[in-house]
């Protein structure tokens, strides 16, 4: 019975960890969308549009579904202790849709992507796309930290709910996050892209935002030692923490040096290796805690739940990912007829 637990477990937190790549990669196409010119912007704004609005948000609901279902110890104190950061999170997400929408779909919307819709619209899109991954980022550096027990215990509301992720750790991660999500949305559109002023646009920014995580990532692994110490002393002590730092590093460079000769295809596989790595790093560092310092994978709901959550995920994946493929080819196809 405890070995059958632990591969559902396991099974289940593997799962969660896929979904959160797929909200980061939510998160990485909004990044670059309006910060481009209007020449040529229509085309990269509809292959937007067909990755985002049309299927990926669903990663977010499903991550948060397996929180709540598997482990909803860590659930209830992630969203007490961060119901602050996760709020302005989701209120950032709507505004992002809200303004995309009426950016993009306005009537008087023209082939070039420009229209007469008030610039306010363009700029809160690109605010709320800065702002969201900040704080998904936050969040995570304040669970990595330690600090989120402090909410149930006695104090003021700031030491309960404002000190935990207003802190260097925690914001130190929430840069790292925006900058990767800029960076994957860099490479993704660069691939994309078919204009060549446009392209050549994308490959600097690709390169600006790649050197931005490395220098981020140097910034988190430092503050990490007052920071999140668990973590720290296992990305430098163990095997697998050693081997996911020099990977991803790796990875990272081969991504600049393929912008560099212009092998785009290349860049954007080896991007998403290195946020790959970045993430399961985290992950397995922390592993097997939910929530540093208490809150385990022993902290799950029974075992019962658990299989029938995992067979529901594994029924509903054999309908949802084809359909998903599907729609992808489809509207892909109708966008960029080289597709």
């Amino acid at each position: 019975m405890k070995r059958r637990l632990l591969n559902v477990l396991t099974t289940l937190s593997l799962l969660m960890c896929v979904f959160l790549c797929g909200v980061w990669c939510y998160q990485a196409w909004q990044e670059w969308t309006y910060f481009m010119p209007f020449r040529s912007r229509g085309v990269v704004v509809a292959v937007h549009d067909v990755y985002i609005r049309r299927g990926v948000p669903l990663w977010l609901i499903v991550a948060v579904t397996i929180l709540f279902t598997a482990f909803p110890s860590a659930f209830s104190l992630i969203t007490t202790a961060l119901h602050i950061p996760l709020s302005l999170m989701l209120i950032g997400i709507v505004l992002r849709g809200t303004a995309f929408a009426v950016r993009t779909h306005d009537i008087s919307a023209r082939v070039d992507g420009t229209s007469s819709t008030p610039l306010i619209w363009r700029y809160l899109f690109a605010g709320s796309s800065i702002i969201t991954p900040a704080l998904l980022g936050i969040g995570l550096g304040a669970i990595a930290s330690g600090r989120l027990p402090a909410a149930m215990s006695p104090g003021s509301f700031t030491d309960r709910f404002v000190a935990p992720w207003l802190a260097p750790f925690p914001l130190s991660v929430g840069l790292l996050t925006t900058t990767v999500v800029a960076y994957l949305a860099a490479v993704y559109l660069l691939v994309e892209a078919r204009d060549h002023d446009l392209r050549r646009l994308f490959t600097r920014r690709a390169i600006l935002s790649c050197c931005s995580v490395l220098v981020t990532a140097g910034l988190v692994f430092w503050l990490a030692r007052d920071g999140a110490p668990g973590i720290y002393d296992r990305l430098r002590q163990t095997l697998l923490g050693m081997l996911a730092v020099v990977t991803a590093i790796g990875l990272l460079g081969a991504s600049l040096f393929a912008l560099w000769r212009e092998a785009v295809k290349a860049a954007r596989w080896f991007a998403i290796g290195g946020a790959t790595v970045l993430l399961w790093g985290w992950a397995l560092s922390q592993f097997p805690y939910l929530v540093e310092p208490h809150l385990t994978l022993a902290h799950a709901s029974p075992y019962a739940t658990l299989r029938f959550l995992l067979l529901t995920l594994v029924a509903g994946s054999v309908v949802l990912f084809p359909l998903l493929y599907y729609l992808y080819r489809i509207f892909k196809g109708q966008v960029l007829p080289g597709n």
